[in-house]
């Protein structure tokens, strides 16, 4: 699984009400999250992501509550993937829930704001092409793969589900 998107560079520990602010769980539609993502520390983020974009962050990324609407936020934007020194344990279970790639890497300095990635999941490999730069990252397991590319947990149960039958 490939993912290729231009990068949009977050400090550390961005939160949860960083990511999408209280006053707005009460949707859970993703794209009108994703109106709003980010907005209380950019408020042009959504405006400025083009889908397939990544965000790249450092340590401690989606710390705070335990609201699924934060990655919903993220990919309602049109993110697709995140890349980060690391995440908070409930991003990560909740970035699986909703089918949101997410990615350790420990030399996000080297990336920079608008420099474009191509990620391999597979392999884990993120290749700068901005700078011709590859950076190496476990390799994201094929049963997540596969929860990703079914749009998150639920429809990959569905589908499980159906082929038991």
């Amino acid at each position: 699984m490939i993912i290729k998107g231009r990068v949009h560079k977050l400090g550390d520990d961005c939160n949860t009400d960083d990511i999408i602010a209280a006053k707005y769980l009460v949707s859970t539609d993703a794209r009108e999250l994703g109106r709003h993502c980010l907005e209380s520390i950019r408020p042009d983020f959504a405006g400025k992501v083009s889908p397939g974009d990544i965000i790249v962050a450092g340590e401690n990324f989606g710390c705070g509550s335990s609201r699924e609407h934060a990655p919903l936020a993220i990919k309602g934007c049109g993110i697709s993937a995140v890349v980060a020194k690391s995440f908070a344990a409930i991003f990560f279970r909740n970035a699986i829930n909703i089918g949101l790639p997410f990615l350790e890497c420990g030399q996000i300095e080297r990336i920079e704001e608008a420099d474009t990635l191509e990620i391999d999941l597979s392999e884990g490999l993120i290749k700068n092409l901005t700078k011709n730069e590859t950076y190496k990252t476990e390799a994201f397991p094929g049963f997540l793969q596969e929860i990703v590319e079914k749009g998150g947990l639920m429809n990959y149960m569905k589908e499980r589900s159906r082929r038991n039958v």
